[in-house]
């Protein structure tokens, strides 16, 4: 008997061992050291936020980004900064949206690169619970509407003064019978639509003044070039123009510094290093400062009062200033 128990104790020792060589899943388990310490508080979690910007080529979202940072270290959040390859990339804004939804932030901070074709993302994100805020570029109150979306928070500046306060300085000392350009920024984005009415407002305000041409070039430096160019070609007469962004500033003065037009009063819009520069040098007339840090840093300071509950503002505008060789920041 003591044999037959003997054999059947290394038999079952066998089994064992054949079983726990298997290529399913290991599970480790370690001895407790004792009940837990409920004194011990946990940590809690930082509110995160997303912060959806056009691009970081335009050196204006460079400065929006430092502001939200600003409000990440002052304010105890943080921050998830995405951004498109460049403004017109909107789809690829599209799909930033959805992957803070799928990340599932308490808020989103978002700079539209188009004021409506973003909304359908924004609802699938608000009805996920992840609060909104807009900023720099305003959303389509209508489309907003229409898509079942609760009124968003807008953080931005009065576009259309700030335009028109540029195109005035440009046509104040005006007399003579004198042909003026805009160049628009993204037709689809209100901010664009603003400063276009605004410059176009401020310009013929001067009766001297006629706008010949006003043109799209995108945001973008290379196609302000281009659009320049084709407009003096039509448009030799042009001395006067005003550019809805300080990028597309300054693609139309390298063209007139190639073609060596002078004479010609150029006014740009964001106050950028390279804008205030030639500022400085009298070769922009002007520029409008509309402080892109400060957006950055009330659009997350927003962000956070709406995730924790907290009523905010329906707008808030932010002050623009005039720059000019006499008025310099």
């Amino acid at each position: 008997m003591k044999l037959l128990r003997l054999i059947s104790a290394v038999l079952l020792g066998l089994s064992l061992f054949a079983c726990s060589d298997s290529s399913g899943p290991s599970i480790t388990t370690t001895a407790s050291s004792g009940p837990a310490d409920k004194s011990a508080s946990p940590v809690a979690a930082k509110p995160r936020v997303g912060l959806v910007m056009k691009t970081l080529t335009n050196p204006f979202f460079v400065e929006m980004e430092k502001g939200a940072r600003r409000a990440e270290s002052e304010l105890g959040i943080e921050l998830l900064v995405k951004t498109a390859a460049q403004e017109t990339s909107i789809e690829q804004q599209i799909l930033l949206v959805n992957d803070l939804t799928a990340a599932k932030v308490d808020a989103i901070v978002i700079a539209p690169g188009d004021s409506q074709r973003l909304i359908p993302a924004l609802k699938k994100a608000a009805d996920a619970g992840i609060k909104i805020v807009n900023i720099d570029n305003r959303l389509d109150a209508q489309a907003v509407k229409q898509a079942g979306l609760a009124p968003v928070p807008f953080v931005s500046v009065d576009n259309h003064a700030g335009a028109y306060k540029a195109a005035r300085f440009l046509v104040q000392d005006v007399s003579a019978p004198t042909q003026a350009a805009i160049i628009e920024g993204i037709r689809s984005a209100d901010n664009a639509r603003q400063r276009m009415e605004g410059a176009r407002r401020g310009l013929l305000e001067n009766k001297a003044v006629t706008v010949v041409a006003s043109e799209t070039a995108n945001w973008k430096i290379d196609e302000a070039y281009e659009v320049s160019k084709a407009i003096f070609a039509k448009h030799p007469q042009v001395k006067i123009v005003f550019a809805a962004n300080d990028m597309m500033a300054l693609g139309v003065l390298k063209y007139l510094q190639d073609s060596k037009r002078e004479g010609v009063k150029l006014a740009g819009y964001d106050a950028l290093a390279e804008a205030l520069a030639e500022v400085k040098a009298g070769r922009l007339t002007a520029t409008v400062d509309q402080q892109a840090a400060e957006q950055g840093f009330q659009g997350v300071a927003l962000a956070l009062k709406l995730a924790r509950g907290e009523a905010v503002p329906p707008e808030t505008v932010i002050d623009t200033r005039l720059v000019t060789a006499a008025a310099q920041p």
